[in-house]
């Protein structure tokens, strides 16, 4: 098979994102928070693979008429923001004046987030929160805290896009990314065993949420707080 070829399956591979996020929809149209979940987190699993799959076969140049860049930030828009916050204003967490705070700013603050072209750091790290609310949002319906508590984490992390706080990338970045990596692939299992067992108040998949949410929130900040030594020469 042609490099040419396999970057267009790199492509098609991405695009199945957008069957994903339809999936997503149908369930939170129905409530079904926890189907809901499971197709968020297989899109973020073929998000988490195709990034790789495009630089290994250089889909840029074997396959330039499609722009991969675009397509996956229209189908992050709907799997990391759009749907999550749907989920939110629907669910009860977020009742009333809430909600609608709650989906105002994460939907006009993320959409302006996409379009900076600031939105990577040199280390390929995120400037700034990355709009991950399909993450939040499930660490919400698995923990599910007061509502001001959770009003309180929109409008901070909302702010936090347009800061200089840096995010790690899971496959990206490479300070740490002995740790990070691992931690990406056990939050996703984690988030799957909790969307599995419909957020059951006793399932430990919870505590593994906290942890692995924790380490990827405040990993970045962390390299900044500790800038890397030079290596000697």
């Amino acid at each position: 098979m042609s490099l040419r070829i396999k970057a267009l399956l790199v492509h098609l591979f991405t695009a199945t994102g957008a069957v994903l996020a339809m999936l997503a929809m149908l369930a939170a149209v129905d409530r079904k928070w926890d189907l809901m979940f499971l197709w968020l987190v297989v899109a973020l699993f073929v998000d988490g693979l195709d990034g790789p799959l495009a630089r290994k076969y250089d889909v840029k140049h074997n396959w330039p008429t499609y722009d991969g860049q675009l397509l996956d930030l229209i189908i992050d828009y709907l799997t990391y923001v759009f749907i999550p916050a749907f989920a939110l204003f629907k669910s009860d967490l977020l009742p009333g004046w809430t909600g609608w705070i709650a989906i105002i700013v994460i939907t006009y603050g993320s959409v302006v987030y996409f379009v900076d072209t600031r939105m990577k750091t040199k280390d390929w790290s995120f400037a700034g929160f990355p709009a991950c609310w399909n993450m939040f949002v499930l660490v919400m319906f698995a923990l599910k805290p007061p509502e001001g508590v959770i009003l309180a984490f929109v409008i901070a992390l909302t702010i936090a896009m347009f800061t200089n706080l840096k995010f790690v990338h899971p496959t990206r970045t490479q300070r740490w990314h002995g740790v990070t990596l691992p931690v990406s692939i056990a939050w996703t299992f984690f988030a799957g065993w909790a969307a599995w067992v419909d957020f059951h108040a006793q399932s430990w998949a919870h505590w593994g949420l906290v942890v692995t949410s924790l380490y990827l929130t405040f990993a970045g900040i962390a390299q900044q707080l500790l800038p890397e030594r030079a290596s000697r020469a």
